[in-house]
């Protein structure tokens, strides 16, 4: 299981995020391939005895599609999540990030296996032996810099409102040697979408979440999603994520987002996450070449192509996607090549804990 960073959630490890709460269940209706019920009571398990304060999944299986909830929105209260709801998406902010590098590989401006340092000329030691492909698929051996971060729910209150920059994140990924030769080996490290952010920046010459929202967001009428830069409210209808310290229950939905820039900062919804990956397999948004090697993967990658994920489950179905976590909040984005079956989710952590139960039945159900 890969670290989890300020952006970085697997799927199978809530228990491991410190999440529990009490299940509020929406109503299940029946019909259609999948069997809703056995999704809502999978929904359910998650937010009791699998830890999350609150939950919301949107499934799409060829013309049928509907939503899930469970849990509440606000911790002591029984309002239920919306099952429209916002949520910080973590890690899944590097798809977004390598669709818009690929796009720009697809346009001539950005060569997949040219060197960092000839577009961000100083920036990384090593820019000359790291390739924007290695930075893509996390095979550059950066330091990953959230391991250098007070991460522990006491020690992230005391920089959950730090305003941070790119270089200052860069900095301390920069101060520690590779962890490999690049091009060598895997090693997931929220540095690499850093340096990926930035490169968008230096090509583009506009903010990293400008080049975001006019190429992805605008496009496909993402209204829901938004990259916050400093901002730490999410806007909105929203759940709300905690945990504890000190014994004392911390509601830490807001957050300045900063921490995360182009590994971790993006805010979504079900709905828009649903659109976007459906564009991105269907190739809507990349040309065949780069839609080829967004999900072109190494022996030694672990099925991680160019931030897009290949994970094959026990019964057989490969499902492509990414996963992702920041204080409060763990996401999945999942679908079969084909598109046609589609799961998407949010789950709020609570400050009580839980043991991850429910994870496992939701996927089996939907992909299965």
């Amino acid at each position: 299981m890969r670290k989890r960073g300020i952006a970085v959630a697997a799927v199978a490890g809530l228990a491991a995020l410190g999440m529990g709460g009490a299940a509020v269940a929406e109503p299940a209706a029946a019909g259609g391939g999948i069997d809703r019920r056995a999704v809502q009571r999978a929904v359910d398990r998650m937010a009791g005895a699998g830890g999350a304060a609150g939950v919301q999944v949107r499934v799409v299986d060829g013309r049928q599609q509907f939503t899930a909830r469970a849990g509440v929105a606000e911790w002591g209260t029984t309002r239920p999540v919306p099952v429209d709801g916002r949520f910080r998406v973590g890690s899944i902010t590097k798809t977004f990030v390598s669709t818009v590098v690929l796009q720009l590989v697809g346009e001539g401006r950005v060569g997949l296996d040219e060197p960092v340092g000839g577009y961000l000329p100083g920036l990384l030691p090593d820019g000359d032996r790291i390739t924007v492909r290695m930075l893509l698929q996390h095979t550059s051996g950066l330091f990953d810099y959230t391991t250098a971060l007070p991460l522990d729910p006491a020690g992230f209150e005391t920089i959950r409102f730090k305003r941070w920059t790119p270089q200052e994140i860069v900095s301390i990924a920069t101060s520690k040697p590779l962890n490999f030769a690049p091009g060598t080996s895997f090693g997931y490290s929220n540095s690499n979408y850093a340096v990926a952010g930035l490169l968008i920046e230096e090509i583009t010459g506009k903010p990293y979440g400008d080049a975001v929202s006019q190429r992805i967001l605008r496009p496909l009428g993402l209204r829901d999603t938004s990259v916050p830069g400093h901002r730490h409210a999410i806007p909105g209808p929203h759940a709300h994520g905690y945990y504890a310290v000190a014994g004392e229950v911390v509601d830490v939905t807001r957050l300045n987002p900063s921490v995360a820039y182009g590994s971790g900062d993006i805010i979504s919804s079900t709905a828009d996450l649903d659109r976007f990956v459906d564009a991105l397999l269907d190739g809507r948004l990349l040309k065949p070449a780069q839609r080829a090697e967004l999900t072109r993967t190494l022996p030694f990658s672990q099925g991680y192509g160019l931030g897009f994920m290949r994970t094959e489950l026990p019964c057989g179905v490969t499902v492509y996607g990414h996963s992702g976590g920041i204080p409060g909040y763990s996401s999945f984005t999942g679908s079969t090549e084909d598109t046609g079956t589609r799961l998407q989710g949010s789950f709020t952590h609570s400050p009580v804990g839980g043991d991850g139960e429910g994870m496992d039945e939701l996927l089996d159900e939907v992909f299965c």
